[in-house]
């Protein structure tokens, strides 16, 4: 009786947020469990996740050859080709011009930096070896920062099992895609069972309007990017180009990165002038991305805060490297429709009630 009397003298606002306090508690350490247990399968949790996004990507491929009367693996089999002509297209032409320019852009790069050193130690308070010292000091930090070729040997062996595993997957997702729902469904208790559907599908269609969505953009900046430094003449314009496609799946920061390195590129290769005119390039196309790509393509896919798009790379990157930060974003999109519908939809409805009897 003392302890209930205890309790009660407890005012009602502190009792109220203690029990918030605990409920968050519980949340956070239930992620922190997801979070610790994700770490431990990190390539086969993104062999999944990248398998989802390129199963949203090429899903209306395989729609098209479903609607040919074709067979459903053959439309799956159509998708998973056109995932892997795409890519390994894009690698062979990257790779073969890496090859042909690479004496010349060598030359370039050694003519740039001794411009470069020279301008430095005229313009700047340090003089020549106070400079190779700093970077004779940076190779060295370097060296010591790569791996050694049995980890290289071990790193490339999970990415290449993971690239299979993610391959895999999209053939089936492509494939059985509705059935694997509909599994999922079967778990959920009848009740709810149609709310549930209902939002995740509104989850998967923001999922496809996002990847759809920042693929075209990417695609836009890479070709205008890449159209500017030909006419510039920056060498290594279409490894810049893919470069800039590739990092436009990072909000913010991707194009932050790809646009500093082709500007350091022209400006050891060109000089400042190419260095200014690619920067102004590169504004150019990101400020007509952001205000007129990004709403006339991405539509109302994403209700997101930059803030928000920078925390979630952030984390995504620190959770799981790159690859992270390329689904870091899309995840969050996807949860946040999600949820969305959930409190739109409020509570199950009650079942009506039966007509009196006569």
């Amino acid at each position: 009786m003392t302890s209930g009397k205890g309790f009660d003298a407890v005012p009602p606002a502190l009792r109220n947020t203690a029990a918030v306090a605990a409920c968050l508690l519980v949340v956070v350490a239930a992620l922190w469990v997801l979070i610790y247990l994700a770490l431990k399968v990190a390539s086969l949790m993104m062999a999944v996740i990248s398998a989802l996004l390129l199963t949203a990507l090429v899903m209306p491929v395989a729609r098209r050859v479903r609607r040919l009367r074709a067979p459903a693996w053959v439309a799956a089999l159509a998708g998973l080709l056109t995932v892997v002509v795409a890519v390994g297209g894009s690698i062979a032409l990257v790779g073969n011009q890496v090859a042909g320019e690479w004496d010349e852009m060598r030359r370039s790069l050694t003519q740039g930096l001794e411009r470069a050193q020279s301008q430095i130690v005229t313009n700047l308070p340090i003089n020549e070896r106070q400079l190779d010292n700093v970077i004779d000091g940076l190779l060295s930090a370097m060296r010591r920062g790569s791996p050694d070729p049995v980890a290289g040997a071990g790193m490339a062996t999970r990415v290449a099992a993971a690239v299979l595993l993610a391959l895999f997957l999209l053939f089936f997702m492509l494939k059985d895609g509705r059935s694997m729902w509909e599994w999922v469904l079967r778990l959920v208790p009848e009740g709810r069972r149609a709310k549930v559907d209902k939002a995740g599908l509104a989850g998967w269609r923001a999922l496809g309007q996002y990847v759809r969505g920042i693929v075209l953009v990417a695609l836009v900046d890479a070709v205008g990017i890449g159209i500017a430094l030909v006419l510039i003449g920056v060498p290594f314009a279409l490894p810049l180009a893919l470069l800039t496609f590739v990092a436009a799946f990072v909000p913010i920061i991707g194009a932050v990165l790809a646009g500093a390195a082709a500007v350091l590129i022209a400006f050891v290769s060109g000089g400042l002038t190419d260095a200014l005119l690619v920067l102004a390039a590169v504004l150019a196309v990101q400020q007509a991305e952001s205000h007129l790509l990004q709403p006339l393509i991405m539509g109302r896919t994403l209700h997101l805060h930059p803030v928000v798009v920078v925390v979630a790379v952030a984390a995504g990157t620190l959770a799981a490297g790159i690859a992270g930060a390329v689904v870091a974003v899309p995840l969050v999109a996807v949860v946040y429709r999600i949820v969305r519908v959930l409190a739109e939809d409020g509570a199950d409805p009650e079942p009506a009630p039966r007509p009196a009897e006569p």
